[in-house]
C-alpha cells in the first residue's frame, strides 16, 4: 500500500475501513538462549532449597519467623493461601521487598521524590531515615501523557470545582450522588469515543469486576485472552459464565474455540450459548503487546459473538489523536460492543468508564453493583478528567493535547530503538509505551533496581505471579513528559548494568511478525 493511503487510513477516526485498511504490525518476543532459562531455574532451585532450610530453622525456633501464623484450632481449616505462593512470599519476595512500594512524596510526574527507607530485619519491616531522594526520573508510573502534574494554571478549573463542590460525594449515583459534573463527564466520554453513551465508575478495577457479571451469566460463554488483567478474570469468574481461555493474540486458537462453541453448544445439554463474549485488552500491561483488533472484529462478526475491549493502558496512549486501539487500527467504534477504560493512566486521575450503545449503558446503570453500592466520582476528580479530555480534543483552544500524544509516540519509538541497539530482549509492539526488558533472574532485577535508584532513576520490576516464574523483567512506562536527556540517561545506565549483570541476550534475530490486516487474513466461510 502506498504511504499516502496508509496515512489516510491512520487518520480515519471512528470510520469502518473494510478491505481498504492495512497496517504493518510489528511485535517482538525473542527467546533467550537455552542456557538462560536453565540457569534461571537452577537459581530458583537454590533459592527454594535455602528457603526450606530457613523454614526448618523457623519451625524449631532457630530463626525468628515474622509471618502471620494460624492458631492451633485453625489447623484443619481450608488454607487461605496456596502453599507455594506463601513459600515464595516468605523466602523469595522478601529478599526483593525493598524494591516495591517505595513511598512517593511528590507529584508522580517525569521527576518525583521518594522517601528513603531502611530495614534491619531483611525487609520484613522498614523505617524512614528522614531523608528524601529528590528528582528521581520516573520510569514506572502510567503517566503516559504527562497530565499527572501540579501546574497551578492548568489546575485552575479543578481548584474552582473543589471550592464549589467539596472533596467528596458521600453517596451513590442512585441516591444523592448523581452530580451535574458526573453527567458532563459521561457525555464527554461518549463524544470522545464516538459512541452513543458512557457510564463512569469510581474505581478502574471495579469497572471490570462489577460490570462483566451484569453482561453475562449462567449459560453464557466467555472467551478470555490468557494474559488478561486480574480485574477481567475476577469479573468473568463472578459472572457464573463458562470461561475458556485462548492463547495470547492467537487468532487461530480463538477461532477454533468460537467454532467449537457454535457447533457443540453448552456441555451436556448441547443447547446454544445464550451469549458468547470475547474479552481482550487494548495494550497488555505486562507484555507491551497490542490486541489484534481487526482480526478479532472479523471473527466476532463471523460467529455472531460480542466483544469487550479493556482500553485501560491504550486510551490516550495510542491512536493518531489518543483515542485508543480502535482509532489506532482505524476501526468503527460501533463494531466493539463494550469499550472499557480507566482514567488512572493517561488522564492523571482515578476511576473508569464503560461505553457503547445506549441500551447497554442504560441497562448497566440500572443493574451494576458499581452504580448501586459505590460512591460516585467526586466533582473535582471529574473536572480533572474533563480538563484533560478537552485538552486532548483541542477544546481548550491549544494544541497541547495533540502535541503530547505525538510526543509520547516519538518517545516510545526512540526508547525502544535505543534498547534494541543495546541487544536487550524487549517485548511488545513497537508503538506500545509499555516496554518490558527481560532479565529472567530475580537476583538480577533486585540488583538492577537498587543500582538505578542510586542513580536517581525509579523503575518497576515485575515477577511471579504477575509473570511466568522464569520471565522476571523490568517494566518501563514511557511518558510524553520525558525529555530526550532523561531517556538518554536511563539508556546509559541500562547499557552499563546490562554488561554488569549479563542481560544482553538478544541475538539480533527478532521475530518481527509483520501482518497486513484485511479481510483476506481470515478464512471467512460463505
Amino acid at each position: 500500500m502506498k504511504s499516502s493511503q496508509l496515512q489516510s487510513c491512520q487518520g480515519m477516526n471512528g470510520a469502518a475501513n473494510g478491505n481498504l485498511y492495512k497496517r504493518e504490525y510489528k511485535e517482538s518476543y525473542e527467546e533467550a538462549p537455552l542456557y538462560i532459562p536453565v540457569l534461571t531455574y537452577f537459581g530458583y532451585g537454590i533459592l527454594i532449597l535455602f528457603g526450606h532450610i530457613r523454614d526448618f530453622m523457623r519451625k524449631w525456633g532457630l530463626e525468628q519467623c515474622h509471618m502471620a501464623k494460624e492458631r492451633e484450632e485453625q489447623r484443619d481449616f481450608v488454607p487461605l493461601y496456596q502453599d507455594f505462593e506463601n513459600f515464595y512470599t516468605r523466602n523469595i519476595y522478601m529478599r526483593l521487598r525493598d524494591a516495591f512500594s517505595r513511598p512517593v512524596c511528590s507529584v508522580p510526574g517525569a521527576l518525583f521524590d521518594l522517601k528513603e527507607q531502611v530495614s534491619d530485619d531483611y525487609n520484613w519491616t522498614f523505617s524512614d531515615t528522614g531523608k528524601v531522594i529528590k528528582d528521581v526520573i520516573n520510569m514506572g508510573s502510567y503517566n503516559y501523557l504527562g497530565f499527572a502534574e501540579n501546574n497551578e494554571e492548568s489546575l485552575e478549573t479543578v481548584k474552582n470545582v473543589l471550592e464549589k463542590y467539596g472533596s467528596g460525594v458521600c453517596s451513590t449515583r442512585h441516591e444523592m450522588g448523581l452530580m451535574d459534573k458526573l453527567q458532563e463527564l459521561e457525555n464527554l466520554v461518549a463524544e470522545f469515543l464516538h459512541v452513543e453513551a458512557a457510564m463512569v465508575c469510581s474505581m478502574g478495577f471495579a469497572t471490570n469486576s462489577t460490570n462483566i457479571p451484569v453482561l453475562v451469566g449462567k449459560g453464557c460463554l466467555i472467551l478470555s485472552d490468557e494474559l488478561n488483567h486480574t480485574s477481567l478474570i475476577l469479573g468473568a469468574r463472578l459472572s457464573g459464565a463458562t470461561i475458556r481461555v485462548f492463547q495470547h493474540n492467537n487468532m487461530k486458537n480463538l477461532e477454533k474455540l468460537l467454532r467449537e462453541a457454535v457447533v457443540n453448544g453448552q456441555p451436556r445439554i448441547r443447547r446454544a450459548w445464550k451469549k458468547i463474549l470475547i474479552i481482550v485488552e487494548g495494550i497488555y500491561s505486562m507484555e507491551g503487546s497490542i490486541v489484534h483488533l481487526p482480526e478479532i472484529i472479523e471473527l466476532k462478526k463471523k460467529y455472531k459473538a460480542y466483544l469487550y475491549v479493556d482500553e485501560a493502558h491504550s486510551i490516550g496512549a495510542v491512536g493518531p489523536t489518543g483515542r485508543g486501539v480502535v482509532e489506532y487500527f482505524g476501526m468503527d467504534p460501533a463494531d466493539v460492543d463494550v469499550l472499557m477504560g480507566t482514567f488512572t493512566k493517561s488522564f492523571g486521575s482515578v476511576g473508569g468508564y464503560i461505553a457503547g450503545k445506549r441500551e447497554i449503558i442504560d441497562y448497566l446503570r440500572n443493574h451494576s453493583h458499581s452504580a448501586f453500592y459505590a460512591p460516585s466520582i467526586p466533582p473535582p476528580i471529574a473536572e480533572q478528567i474533563i480538563r484533560v479530555m478537552k485538552c486532548i480534543m483541542g477544546r481548550d483552544g491549544t494544541l497541547t493535547g495533540q502535541q503530547r500524544v505525538n510526543q509520547l509516540a516519538e518517545n516510545t519509538r526512540y526508547f525502544r530503538q535505543k534498547l534494541r541497539d543495546l541487544n536487550l530482549i524487549i517485548y511488545g509492539n513497537e508503538d506500545s509505551p509499555v516496554v518490558p526488558v527481560l532479565m529472567y533472574m530475580p537476583s538480577k532485577v533486585g540488583a538492577f533496581t537498587r543500582h538505578m535508584l542510586k542513580k536517581k532513576i525509579g523503575v518497576v520490576i515485575v515477577g511471579f505471579p504477575a509473570t511466568p516464574i522464569a520471565e522476571t523483567r523490568v517494566r518501563f512506562c514511557i511518558s510524553a513528559a520525558h525529555t530526550k536527556e532523561m531517556l538518554d540517561k536511563v539508556v546509559d545506565e541500562l547499557d552499563k548494568m546490562g554488561d554488569f549483570l549479563n542481560v544482553k541476550h538478544s541475538r539480533k534475530t527478532r521475530r518481527n511478525r509483520t501482518v497486513l490486516y484485511d479481510e483476506s487474513n481470515i478464512e471467512l466461510d460463505a
